[in-house]
Order: structure tokens, then C-alpha cells, then sequence
């Protein structure tokens, strides 16, 4: 098992990160913010374009967006035909954006020329080297190459919690863009129409706040957890009972609560799925061992477990559902784990300076307008934290022993075994 590889840094932003969301399969929106206290720093969007120059990935900040006194604690992207869409947590509200994709001359977007008609786009300013070199691309380009921008437009707004501190904790758009799901500290989890926004249904799901929702791949099922430490899996095709309730189930007895919940796919098999969750120990203490656990979401079994060695922050599956990663609560650490068989393969001590608040695994299907980043890795799994940090962290292929040196071990082994057999008589 790869140990401590750490490809690092990829952008640094001025505001603290609390969500990550991929826009397309190479262009990947953090989100967050200082809050509404006047301290200067800002709350809102990033996006910045992935790609990989042959040894490395590489990011280049493609956008911005402020959200102005509002932080952007949690975040959904989905594609709707045509459209994308954008939903965010700002306190007890849910506002919706419009993203639209613009084509930008390349040129431009090296000089940070471009502007979106909203005006809130912002880059750093260049050093006297950057802009030389700049110059000189532009000159050696023989033709005029065109890149991806993006506007971000806000539309809508709705109220999705009505606690006595009402506040929005976590939002999921469903797989078919049809259905939006929202919960937060007032125990209730909402069902929407989409892009509408329209209230389907209303269920007081938990006794205490939500940390976590999502949708089925098929999106007929939505899970809900929540600090009364139980997980609830509805059907999404009418309000009623829970379809199951699920409890953590640790290996000594000891009081968990879920964390975070993802469904994932299952390769060559339509309509069953994985579920994952994280669990906490009740006590804050970071001695004791957070847990990963596989879930049937038929039947409600508890298939596989692996423990860490402290309480987990962030959960992600990949597109495919081959691999899961997971992001630690005390030293910033992040792991990546076989989603059938829950063996890690990847481990990266203290990838950042604070808990591990996002997780996105790099896409291998091709989404939106953009193709998927071609690199020598295995897996690419993307990080954020409060360190305003956005990272990457690659597994690299596996090395496994070719077909013909399998069956030349074979025969070889079968040969000494065959000496050794007519040299002992037996």
C-alpha cells in the first residue's frame, strides 16, 4: 500500500472551504467563506479547470463568485438537459444559480481579461515574470484557442428550515436533476421539485439536526443521518414510515453516531447499490477509532467495517463506485479504500493543517461540455479544508504480475513439485 504520498497542493483560496463539487468532469467549484462578521474575508465560489501535464495535475483558477455577507457551508451541482445548476446552504435558506457555460479565448483568460456581466470575478494580480511569459504563449499561438468559463447567476431562493436557529446543513440534488432533498437542525427532512423548488413532502425524520442526505443512484431511495444516531432510508416516491432504519453497529459495543452517508454504484450490476457511512464515538475523544461501514440498502445488513485511528470528517464515492475516500477529523489525513472489499490502498498523513471538510474524487466518465482528465493514475481524489486549501491525492496503478510470468511460476512450481515427488518415491 502506497504510504504518505501526497501530490499536494493544487490551489490556495483567501476564504475557508467547506464544500467541494465537481462542474464537469475537469472543472471542480469549492465553496465557503468568513461568514457575515466584518473580518475581511470573503464568502463564495471558486472554480478552477483540472488537467495534467504529464507528471503532476495541474489547476487554473477559471472563475469566481461572492456571495456577499453569506458563507456557502454545502452545495449540489447537477445538469439538466441543457443547464446546470447550482443549489447552496445560506443559513436557514436554499438560493439557486443558474451556471452558464461560456467558450473564452485562451489568450484572454491568461490575462484575466474576461469578465462575467456580474463583474465578481476576481484574479490575483501577476508578477512582471508571469506576464512576460504570458506574452509569449500568446505570441507562439498560431491560432486563437478556445477554454471553458463559466457564469454563475443566482434565481430563486427558498426557505428550507424553520428551527429556532433555523440553519440549512446539508442539500443533494437527485441524479435526474427532478428532485431536491434538504435537511438541517430542525430535525425535518424536505422534498422539492427541480429547478422549481416546490415542497413535495415534509417529514420529521430525526429528533435531533441532520448531517448528512443522499440519493440512490436509480433515485428511489434517500438516506438521512443525524445526531440521534440513527440512519433512515425513504422511498422517494411517496411520504410514509422509513423503508429501514439503520443503527451503527460497532465491534465493542461501544456508542456510535453516523457521520456521513454516500450511496455507491456496484460495477455490471443495475439497480443494487452500496451504501457507505462514517461513524463517530460518541465521546469527542480523539483516542478512539472512527468506523467505515458497507451497508446492503435492500436489507439493511451491515456487510464490512474497517476501523481508523480517529473520528472521520468526509466521505466521497467515486462515479464508478470502485473506490471510496475518506478524510480524518484531527490530523487532516486522507485515505482511499477498495469500495467492495474496504482495503485501503492509499494513505496521506496531515494532507492539511485542519480537518478534512470535503471530499471529490476526480471523474473518469465524461460529464457536461468538458472530457475527463487523462492521467497515469488509478484514482484521483480531490481535498478541502479550513486551511483554505484546495488538494490532490493520486493512487498509482496497482502493479500486478503479467499472465505470462503467472504461468511460467506454474509450471515451474509444478515441475519441483514433481522432482521432488520422484525423488522421495512417492
Amino acid at each position: 500500500m502506497p504510504h504518505n504520498r501526497n501530490d499536494g497542493l493544487l490551489a490556495r483560496v483567501d476564504f475557508p472551504l467547506y464544500t467541494v463539487q465537481t462542474l464537469t468532469s475537469r472543472h471542480v467549484l469549492v465553496a465557503g467563506g468568513g461568514g457575515a462578521s466584518k473580518t475581511g474575508v470573503a464568502n463564495g465560489f471558486e472554480v478552477f479547470e483540472l488537467s495534467h501535464n504529464g507528471s503532476r495535475f495541474v489547476a487554473e483558477e477559471v472563475m469566481r463568485h461572492e456571495t456577499g455577507a453569506n458563507v456557502v457551508m454545502n452545495c449540489s451541482v447537477r445538469a439538466v438537459q441543457t443547464r446546470t445548476y447550482l443549489v447552496a446552504g445560506q443559513e436557514s435558506h436554499c438560493q439557486l444559480y443558474r451556471v452558464n457555460l461560456r467558450m473564452v479565448d485562451a489568450a484572454e483568460m491568461r490575462r484575466g481579461s474576461f469578465r462575467a456581466e456580474n463583474g465578481l470575478i476576481r484574479r490575483r494580480r501577476r508578477t512582471v515574470s508571469e506576464n512576460e511569459n504570458i506574452s509569449k504563449m500568446d505570441k507562439n499561438s498560431n491560432k486563437s484557442e478556445k477554454r471553458i468559463s463559466f457564469e454563475i447567476r443566482p434565481c430563486d431562493i427558498v426557505q428550507t428550515d424553520f428551527g429556532e436557529e433555523a440553519m440549512q446543513r446539508v442539500v443533494r440534488i437527485s441524479n435526474n436533476g427532478k428532485m431536491m432533498a434538504t435537511g438541517g437542525t430542525d430535525c425535518h427532512v424536505r422534498l422539492w421539485s427541480f429547478p422549481k423548488m416546490n415542497l413535495v413532502f415534509d417529514i420529521e425524520a430525526h429528533t435531533k439536526e441532520l448531517d448528512d442526505l443522499d440519493f440512490s443512484p436509480c433515485d428511489s431511495m434517500l438516506v438521512s443521518i443525524a445526531k440521534d444516531g440513527y440512519g433512515h432510508i425513504w422511498s422517494t416516491a411517496n411520504k410514509g414510515e422509513p423503508l429501514l432504519k439503520l443503527t451503527c453497529q460497532p465491534p465493542n459495543g461501544t456508542k456510535y453516531l453516523f457521520k456521513r452517508c454516500r450511496f455507491g454504484l456496484i460495477e455490471d450490476q443495475k439497480g443494487v447499490y452500496r451504501l457507505f457511512t462514517l461513524a463517530n464515538p460518541l465521546g469527542r475523544s480523539g483516542k478512539q477509532k472512527g468506523l467505515l461501514q458497507y451497508w446492503d440498502p435492500r436489507d439493511g445488513t451491515l456487510k464490512r467495517t474497517v476501523s481508523v485511528d480517529e473520528s472521520l470528517s468526509a466521505l466521497a464515492v467515486r462515479d464508478d463506485g470502485r473506490f471510496v475516500g475518506v478524510g480524518t477529523m484531527f490530523s487532516g489525513s486522507v485515505d482511499i479504500y477498495i469500495a467492495f472489499s474496504l482495503q485501503r490502498v492509499l494513505h496521506v498523513s496531515g494532507a492539511h493543517s485542519m480537518f478534512v471538510t470535503g471530499l471529490q474524487f476526480v471523474p473518469v466518465r465524461a460529464t457536461g461540455a468538458a472530457v475527463a482528465v487523462t492521467s497515469p493514475s488509478e484514482a484521483a481524489l480531490l481535498s478541502i479544508s479550513v486551511d483554505n486549501r484546495l488538494c490532490i491525492h493520486t493512487l498509482p496503478h496497482r502493479r500486478t504480475v503479467p499472465a505470462w510470468v503467472a504461468i511460467i511460476l506454474i509450471v515451474f512450481v509444478l515441475f519441483c513439485t514433481f522432482t521432488l515427488c520422484s525423488y522421495l518415491g512417492i
